[in-house]
């Protein structure tokens, strides 16, 4: 009897959780045009938050570059969001055309933006974002290619078990 009502108890609590909140960021694409998360809902994105000095972003955008030519057939949209201050942004088509970047840039990254979506202190991190527009996994520093491999799995797969953090 009480198994039943500790899982009983569990059950409500699980219940009474406010469901998560779609992520939201506004900022613009390099052409100064603005953009919004919210209008990928219904796709899976990831979303990586580097700048053109970030030795480390430097270091994993080619691996990003790759996974997208890989995993855009299966729906998947990629997103680079640049921390460049305005003084710092006359670099990123330079970046984008060494890296061979063809998916969406954008500019405009506030501290408040990286603290509101809880990325941590330094760059680069990433956001996996679910259909719904809800972070399911974050990769805080450089990403490995089997950590977004697995985070990717997940999300298009039959999502056995958590998502992976």
């Amino acid at each position: 009897m009480s198994r039943t009502l500790l899982a009983l108890a569990f059950a409500f609590v699980a219940l009474a959780a406010p469901a998560p909140k779609p992520a939201e960021l506004d900022l613009t694409d390099v052409a100064g045009k603005p953009v919004h998360l919210r209008d990928y809902r219904g796709k899976l994105v990831v979303l990586n938050f580097w700048a053109t000095w970030c030795g480390p972003c430097k270091a994993e955008m080619p691996m990003i570059v790759a996974a997208e030519k890989k995993w855009k057939a299966q729906g998947v949209v990629f997103i680079a969001a640049s921390l460049d201050d305005e003084r710092d942004q006359k670099g990123i088509p330079a970046f984008v055309t060494a890296n061979k970047i063809a998916f969406p840039v954008w500019t405009g990254v506030k501290d408040a933006d990286v603290e509101r979506l809880d990325l941590g202190e330094a760059i680069p991190a990433t956001l996996f974002i679910d259909k719904t527009g809800v972070i399911y996994s974050r990769v805080k520093g450089e990403m490995k290619s089997a950590q977004l491999e697995q985070r990717l799995g997940w999300a298009t797969g039959p999502r056995t078990g958590p998502a992976p953090r």
